[in-house]
Parts: structure tokens; C-alpha cells; sequence
């Protein structure tokens, strides 16, 4: 399992170039997880006529940031193909260049000297860090600057990867690791063992329809249960039923069709008689975009019925999700993120926070409240405080998606101003709203490091997170091992509860999803 944020450690990869040296440069870098290898962020820029040296400095102070921004108390691996970097940022050589001066000291302030240490890797094990720096270089050459979206670094670093990596063992909720430990398991039993991919955020493309964060068509009913200490054989989706495939994906929806073919194009979405958006029927495989499986892989082994043969895990850290309730923007379907105007409940969200309390209570199992900051969550977390007597804890990455330049329009209005960037964000979970908004796939990464900060400091505790829609399908998502655009194929009502269960193991099980039937009484 995941280790507290105190002692987890994280690997950075940078590396810097210039076409001229000096000449047009840019830096790009990369964090790392250590364990599975699973990308949690990348960064790189265009940053003008410099040396190779300046370069390599800047992807440094590059990664080092964006890795505090994720764990600000981890500790950090570094690894560049620059000699010269690592030994000066080590120590063992004087740094006499005045250009690199001052950013090799505001590299060695990022995080404590004690916390950071250095090692020189050949060029071709930093190819991920590289290719960033010359996609950046590349923006550069044509007037512009490196986007996320239109970056296939990661994917070529992660194919790469699968082709010669062991199965991976990654933190809670990763559902591709922890069912990879699970057949491990059960190899004894079988003979078999079958290996799976993971990874927080993987490419999807052809999506349906708008997942619009507080305002999301719905797609489920109800379901039972959370919140106690049973074992696997409770899980929504048993980790042996799973099959291997190259992609982050170890459940696909549908079934997955051959790697190669063809993107699908997406169907357009439908408008339901109350003007909601939703997506329009379709049977498994049709006009869908699936992630790709592996030709090769091996069926799953059956597990001994009721896992009596397993391994005891204990009791799981479990999240019950809790969406908060509506505001005046959720019945008219407008985009409400973290960048918006941060509404507070309406009268019918304040009769719903009222009535998720008292259904709570009744249930008795939550130990504990951790709320995202934004008004809306944190009053509805304060009507259920006040009902179970506890305190709420606020939690930042917990917040919504910040939408952009969409905040408050509806998914029409965004389609009639904005065309261009909401067909690149229904196309790629890297893409972000109009104006400097978060992708998906930024949003993924945030919600699983505060996954696995809180699984890993709530472990046999039922935990109520207050939060939102783009969260807790994420949370969701990555449970299952589904692609991204699953994402647009949940439903979530407004104050709705959903749970999650977090085994030391590493296996995640879904337990319930969008129950609304405190709100029917």
C-alpha cells in the first residue's frame, strides 16, 4: 500500500536542450511514480535563445515544483542524463557559470537538501524527459507554447514501459495492481498468472457526452451498502473477473476491440424532454471508442468460492462519497467548477444536505468528515456534522474541476462559443476548458495523490468525503480500471452516495454508486 506523505517518495526526471547552444531551447520533466512507474504530472516550456546547461537547470527547478505541488513533504529521487547538473547539485562540483547560479539555488531551495538526492542516468532512460524538452522546443519554432494536450510523451514512455516492465504494484485504488496482486495470489491455486497495466489517467478519445462536473445527466439507480469491514467477496467488481491489457484499463465496459483499428467518431449527444444532455443509446461496441487489450493476455483464474483461500486484508479504509447538494446552477445544467462563482446550497440543497444527515446517522458507520473547500461542499458537510457531532476537516484537492472560461454557461452555450475546444475536451481527457482550465487527466492526478494520502491515514476507518461530480466518478474510475471516457457514462445526483472500499493489498471495491433513496422518503 501507499506510504504516508511524510515518507513517500517520488522520481524526477528532467532534461533540457538548445538547437544552436546556445540557440532556441526548452526543458521538459517528468514525476514519477516509483513504484508502478505511473506518470503523475509532466511540465515543459519554450523559454527562448539559451545554453543546454541553462536548459537542464530549468527542467530541474521544473520537476522539483511541480512535485511539491503533489507531495510537498515527499522525498525525491532525481535522475538526468546531464553529468554536469547532477554533480553540481550534489555537491561534488563548483558551479562557476553565473547563468547557473541562481537557478541551481532555487533548485536546491524546491525542497530541503536532506530530501533530495541525485543520480546520472544514460541519455536513453530519460527519453520521456527529453521528448517533452523537444516538444516544447518544437512549440517554440512554430510561435507557441507547449500544451499538455498535444503531447505523446507519456504515451510513448508508457508503451515503452509495458513492453518490458514486471507487473506493477501501485497504491490503493489502482485497480489494475491490486488485481494484479490478487491473481498472483491466487496463482497458487490455478497455476495461472496474468499481468495487468495501470496508471492514474490513460488517453481516450470519441466521447458521447459532456461529464459537466455539478451538472451531470444521469445514467444509474441505487445500490446497497457501505461502510463495513467484509471481506472481497463483497466487491462490486471481483478482482479475478479482470483481464489483462496493455492499457490502463483492466474492466472495460463493453468489449474492448483489436489494438490498431480505427478511432470511432462519436455519436452527438441527445437532448432528454427536460433539456438535460445525455448520452444516446448505444449497443456494446457501437460508434464507442474502447481502450486497446492485449491479444496475448491470458484469462483471469477463477477464485475459490467466497475467497476462502485468500489472504486476510483487514478492514479496508472506506470512502463514502457524498456529492453535495444542489445549488441554483445544478437544475439548469450549468458547468460549476472550482473557478466560478463558488455558489452556496439553494433551498432544495439545503433540504437535501438535511436529509443525507439524517440517513447517515441511521447508518452510523462514518467515523470521520473531510470536505472540499468550496461553499457548497463544506455546508453540506456542516448539516451532517452537526447531526453525527463531528468536526469537518477541509481537504483542497478534493475540489471540482476549474472549468474556465465555461464556468456558469450551459453545454450548449459553451458549444455555441467555444466549438473548436469542446470537441478537443470531449476528444482527449488531456484537454482543457477554454481559458486555462483543468483537464481530466490533470484532475486524475490530483484526486489520486489525495486518494492515497487519506486511504493510507484512514486505513479500517469509514471515512465521509463531501465533494463533487468530477471527483468521485474519478475515484470511481480508477477503482474499476475504466478508461476515461466512463467518466461521461455515470450518472450523479445532487447529494448522492456512492462508496468506495481501500484494501491493504491495494485492491479498490466499488460498493455503491449514486444512491439517492434518503431523498425519496
Amino acid at each position: 500500500m501507499s506510504v504516508p506523505p511524510s515518507s513517500r517518495e517520488l522520481i524526477v526526471e528532467a532534461d533540457g536542450g538548445s538547437r544552436g547552444n546556445p540557440g532556441p531551447a526548452g526543458y521538459g520533466a517528468v514525476v514519477l511514480d516509483p513504484v508502478t512507474g505511473e506518470t503523475l504530472a509532466e511540465a515543459a516550456e519554450y523559454i527562448g535563445v539559451a545554453t543546454n546547461n541553462v536548459a537542464e537547470y530549468k527542467g530541474l527547478v521544473a520537476g522539483l515544483k511541480v512535485a511539491r505541488e503533489l507531495f510537498p513533504d515527499a522525498t525525491v529521487h532525481v535522475r538526468m542524463d546531464s553529468k554536469l547538473v547532477v554533480e553540481q547539485m550534489s555537491g561534488r562540483w563548483k558551479i562557476k557559470h553565473p547563468d547557473m547560479k541562481p537557478l541551481a539555488a532555487e533548485a536546491g531551495r524546491v525542497f530541503p537538501a536532506g530530501r533530495v538526492r541525485y543520480e546520472w542516468i544514460p541519455r536513453e532512460r530519460n527519453k520521456h524527459a527529453d521528448r517533452l524538452a523537444n516538444e516544447a522546443m518544437d512549440a517554440g519554432k512554430r510561435g507557441r507554447q507547449w500544451e499538455p494536450s498535444a503531447s505523446t510523451a507519456a504515451l510513448d514512455a508508457s508503451a515503452a514501459r509495458n513492453a518490458a516492465a514486471p507487473p506493477p504494484s501501485g497504491p490503493p485504488g489502482d485497480a489494475a495492481a491490486g488485481a494484479a496482486r490478487a491473481r498472483a495470489a491466487l496463482a497458487g491455486l490455478t497455476g495461472t498468472t496474468t499481468a495487468t497495466g495501470s496508471g492514474a489517467d490513460g488517453a481516450a478519445t470519441g466521447r458521447t457526452a459532456p461529464a459537466t462536473g455539478d451538472d451531470v445527466p444521469a445514467l444509474f439507480g441505487d445500490t446497497a451498502l457501505f461502510g463495513d469491514s467484509a471481506s472481497g467477496s463483497e466487491s462490486a467488481v471481483s478482482p479475478a473477473s479482470q483481464q489483462a491489457s496493455g492499457s490502463e484499463s483492466a474492466v472495460s465496459p463493453v468489449p474492448p476491440r483489436a489494438s490498431g483499428s480505427g478511432v470511432a467518431s462519436p455519436a452527438p449527444p441527445q437532448a432528454s424532454t427536460s433539456g438535460t444532455v445525455v448520452p444516446p443509446p448505444q449497443a456494446p461496441g457501437a460508434d464507442t471508442v474502447l481502450p486497446s487489450a492485449s491479444p496475448q493476455a491470458a484469462p483471469a483464474p477463477a477464485p475459490r468460492q467466497g475467497w476462502s483461500g485468500g489472504p486476510d486484508m483487514g478492514a479496508p479504509a472506506t470512502f463514502v462519497l457524498l456529492r453535495h447538494g444542489e445549488t441554483a446552477l445544478t437544475p439548469e445544467k450549468r458547468f460549476s467548477g472550482s473557478g466560478g462563482t463558488d455558489p452556496e446550497l439553494s433551498e432544495a440543497g439545503l433540504r437535501q444536505a438535511r436529509a443525507v444527515a439524517e440517513a447517515l446517522a441511521a447508518r452510523g458507520t462514518v467515523q470521520e468528515i473531510i470536505s472540499s473547500p468550496l461553499t457548497r461542499c463544506r455546508q453540506t458537510a456542516a448539516a451532517v456534522a452537526a447531526r453525527l457531532g463531528l468536526d469537518v476537516r477541509i481537504e483542497q484537492g478534493l475540489r471540482e474541476t476549474d472549468f474556465g472560461a465555461w464556468e456558469g454557461l450551459t453545454f450548449a452555450e459553451v458549444r455555441e462559443r467555444h466549438p473548436e475546444d469542446l470537441d478537443a475536451w470531449l476528444a482527449s481527457p488531456k484537454a482543457a476548458p477554454t481559458g486555462g482550465g483543468e483537464s481530466f487527466a490533470a484532475v486524475a492526478r490530483r484526486v489520486a495523490a489525495t486518494r492515497d494520502r487519506l486511504a493510507a491515514a484512514h486505513a479500517g476507518r469509514t471515512v465521509l468525503l463531501v465533494t463533487h461530480v468530477t471527483p468521485i466518478k474519478t475515484l470511481v474510475r480508477l477503482a474499476l480500471g475504466a478508461p476515461p471516457e466512463s467518466l461521461f457514462r455515470m450518472e450523479l445526483s445532487a447529494a448522492s452516495i456512492s462508496a468506495v472500499a481501500y484494501y491493504a493489498d491495494g485492491n479498490a471495491s466499488v460498493r455503491l454508486l449514486n444512491d439517492t433513496s434518503h431523498l425519496r422518503a
